[in-house]
């Protein structure tokens, strides 16, 4: 007899309830899931390999209640490894993943968020992206947001940093300029908050470095706050825990000026969507070789 809970094995971890719905709409199972991290496995891997994560569980899915976990607990699978980092109280334990089963085991563990450090791990003190989340107010189209990006890689190609756009899945879209491991967190934060600032310095009507709604009404906020230490941001191809099941995805400056929402792409057609592309919207990136000004 099959086991009650109907579990299959794949990359050699256990997954229990494949049939278990998390995204109701549209319609997508933890089988289903599952899929789509194997169908772009070798795209997202290397952002996320080696990186500690905060990850957003959903035991029941989208319809069921869903928490913020960024320290270890009992229960993962083996391709789940563990990292212990210090922090202001003591040490965390931090998980990492390595590899495609790593991507089933989250799964399995109902991950609907899969959420990257800015440093990996064997050199935490060290961090090699930067992010800045460009997030609108309430009602703003994504045009807005396009400016705010063209605004924050024409900034960082100022100062020789060449930068990629990410469409969150949400709301937003992530700016993300790769860095050699030569600086620490302080100099990472200082830098990205200094041009934050200045962004909504030099067009308060426009933006704000500010977390504050209020600060925020009509406005585009430039957050800088992904680049302090312990803080992550989503993964690229990561799901985001929304109605939909819409992708983290990369794309190209070029296919950014033309795209009319952030959740431009859903679960299981990431894979395609990159096959449509005559090269890798992120091309270059993991050989850029440049350093904070």
């Amino acid at each position: 007899m099959p086991p009650a809970d109907n579990a299959i094995e794949i990359e050699g971890v256990r997954v229990t309830h494949p049939d278990r719905m998390l995204f109701p709409s549209p319609g997508l199972t933890k089988r289903g899931l599952v899929d789509h991290y194997l169908s772009i496995a070798d795209d997202m891997l290397p952002h996320v390999a080696d990186r500690p994560l905060s990850l957003v569980r959903c035991p029941q899915g989208l319809s069921g209640e869903c928490f913020y976990q960024k320290h270890a607990g009992e229960g993962f699978p083996e391709a789940f490894h563990r990292v212990e980092i210090g922090e202001k109280s003591g040490t965390g334990e931090y998980l990492y993943i390595r590899d495609r089963a790593g991507l089933v085991a989250a799964v399995q563990m109902n991950v609907l968020e899969i959420h990257v450090w800015a440093a990996k791990r064997d050199r935490l003190e060290n961090p090699d992206r930067l992010v800045f989340d460009l997030d609108p107010d309430e009602g703003l189209d994504l045009g807005m947001v396009r400016e705010a990006a063209k605004e924050v890689r024409q900034r960082l190609r100022d100062v020789g940093l060449e930068s990629f756009p990410l469409v969150t899945g949400g709301k937003g879209v992530h700016v993300v300029a790769p860095l050699s491991r030569r600086h620490g967190w302080q100099e990472h934060r200082d830098f990205s908050d200094r041009l934050a600032h200045s962004m909504a310095s030099d067009d308060p009507d426009r933006y704000t470095a500010t977390m504050s709604k209020q600060k925020r009404e009509g406005r585009v906020f430039v957050d800088y706050l992904r680049n302090d230490r312990g803080n992550s941001a989503i993964a690229p191809f990561s799901t985001r825990a929304r109605k939909g099941a819409p992708v983290a995805f990369p794309v190209s400056w070029r296919v950014l000026r033309r795209l009319e929402t952030a959740q431009s792409v859903q679960a299981g057609e990431a894979a395609a969507r990159l096959g449509r592309y005559r090269s890798n919207p992120w091309e270059g990136y993991f050989y850029l070789r440049q350093s904070l000004p």
